[in-house]
């Protein structure tokens, strides 16, 4: 049995990570919130993964006749420009949910270390983390990504990306420093100290192993808001008006005046999504309190019948 520096055996380690992987896929299975939102979001990735197999058109084509009603042919119809709008929904999935995953991953994991680190390193780097969180706490989150993408007007979902996971990471990193200072003195760390195990080991396999469910949670929501700043970013006009992405779809349908002139699926379609996806990512986020405090889990009725 491989046997790692910290004495613990290689083999347990991997034996109570299997355990805790199928402790949360029963736990998701049993809560109808966690059920719901893992279909929604499962139905959008396999949409975003193979969209030609749903939507045959290019997203971008403009040979079609312009505002054709909905039909066999265009499921949705064709806005004003000619294109099929069923095409431009499907293929936009695929963007939005790159957004979501990228911000998500990328905020979650710089809250991770600036908020565990502060909490547990504490003295002089507790302050500094503490004083740079504080900081972008209090500036308007919206406005400034207004400005940083009004600066780099035009440009690609990457910068999208870096400017939100840039200004929302402050706000998670908060809450994790919270949790991580009612461990920092807990047994269980207290016993790697005194076997003499390195910072970085106690804060990667001792600190963070105990916060999953809040860094999943954290996650979720940092996805969700992503996908609704920057589908708001693209729809008044600071993302690329040339990506296909619901934002920009909804950019074009305002530009055009779509609830105006009898073409209502052309806003309603991207929003929807919007909302469905939203919706996934805040189910999911719910069933992950539930989960993970049990103060917030419904009550279950009993199954016997009380004898009168």
């Amino acid at each position: 049995m491989a046997m790692p520096v910290s004495g613990v055996p290689t083999d347990t380690r991997q034996a109570a990570a299997g355990h805790a992987l199928a402790r949360i896929g029963r736990a998701v299975r049993s809560n109808h919130k966690a059920t719901t939102g893992t279909i929604l979001l499962v139905i959008f990735i396999l949409i975003a993964l193979f969209p030609s197999v749903i939507a045959h058109d290019s997203p971008t084509l403009d040979n079609y006749p312009p505002r054709l009603n909905p039909s066999a042919a265009h499921l949705l119809g064709t806005n004003a420009y000619g294109q099929d709008l069923f095409a431009q929904v499907i293929w936009g999935t695929r963007n939005v949910l790159i957004i979501a995953f990228a911000v998500g991953l990328l905020t979650t994991g710089i809250a991770v270390v600036v908020g565990v680190a502060a909490a547990y390193l504490g003295g002089g780097w507790d302050g500094t983390l503490s004083v740079l969180t504080d900081v972008l706490l209090v500036i308007p989150l919206f406005p400034l990504l207004i400005i940083i993408a009004a600066y780099a007007h035009g440009e690609g979902i990457v910068v999208l990306i870096f400017a939100i996971t840039l200004t929302s990471w402050s706000y998670t990193a908060r809450q994790l420093r919270s949790q991580a200072l009612t461990l920092r003195n807990r047994d269980f760390l207290a016993a790697a100290r005194v076997r003499g195990e390195r910072r970085l080991y106690v804060i990667v396999m001792e600190v963070i192993p105990t916060m999953t469910s809040l860094i999943v949670a954290s996650f979720l929501t940092n996805a969700l808001y992503a996908v609704l700043l920057a589908s708001s970013l693209q729809f008044i006009g600071l993302g690329d008006p040339n990506t296909v992405s619901w934002g920009t779809t909804l950019y074009w349908a305002q530009n055009n005046a779509a609830l105006q002139t009898g073409e209502p699926l052309w806003a309603i379609a991207p929003g929807a999504c919007i909302a469905l996806l939203g919706a996934a990512f805040a189910l999911l986020n719910y069933a992950f309190d539930e989960i993970g405090n049990p103060a917030l889990r419904p009550v279950r009725r009993s199954k016997r019948v009380r004898s009168a």
